[in-house]
């Protein structure tokens, strides 16, 4: 969902977009990243 924000996100997928920010927050620090970049250039790195 490139350049979607949370609520967008929510709207498209039929959620909360309180559920869309907790779902995120929760993978973030399971990741060990502060932000979307972070998270991006995590995974192209692990690639």
């Amino acid at each position: 969902m490139r350049g979607k924000s949370n609520r967008d996100i929510a709207d498209i997928l039929g959620l909360g977009h309180r559920t869309i920010e907790k779902n995120r927050e929760t993978v973030f620090r399971k990741l060990g990243v502060e932000s979307r970049t972070a998270a991006a250039a995590l995974a192209m790195r692990e690639a």
